[in-house]
């Protein structure tokens, strides 16, 4: 299931030539992230504080297709893509209208208090999959 989000691309969001600067696609995908984590009732605050996990990105591949502009209603998508034991797969894209504008294949990986890999939890891999 798809989970959406929409934002609004603000003066501070562009560049020189009035579209987005091309590292704010990647601030948008976060916060599509962080709501798609938050609508399966995860709480990474509190996943921190009584578990040790966090989510950090691994690896981003983007493709740039079209360029958003000041004032422009986005909207961020994200999909599970792949949810392995440690590792977390998401298609995420932002759209204008009918117009797919950005696409990322974005590679998570949950660590432990270490700083290393950690296995999901059975609870939050309940939850990231849909089923919480």
């Amino acid at each position: 299931m798809t989970h959406r989000l929409s934002c609004r691309v603000y003066y501070e969001d562009t560049d020189l030539a009035g579209i987005v600067y091309y590292a704010n696609y990647l601030k948008f995908i976060e916060r599509g992230r962080s709501e798609w984590v938050r609508d399966r009732g995860l709480d990474q605050g509190r996943l921190r504080d009584q578990s040790g996990i966090v989510f950090a990105v691994r690896r981003v591949v983007a493709d740039y297709l079209a360029p958003a502009r000041f004032d422009d209603l986005l909207e961020v998508r994200t999909d599970l893509r792949e949810l392995g034991g440690a590792r977390i797969v998401l298609d995420q894209s932002v759209w204008r209208g009918d117009r797919r504008l950005f696409a990322a294949e974005v590679t998570l990986v949950a660590l432990g208090p270490d700083g290393r890999a950690h296995r999901l939890p059975g609870p939050v891999r309940q939850a990231l999959a849909g089923g919480a």
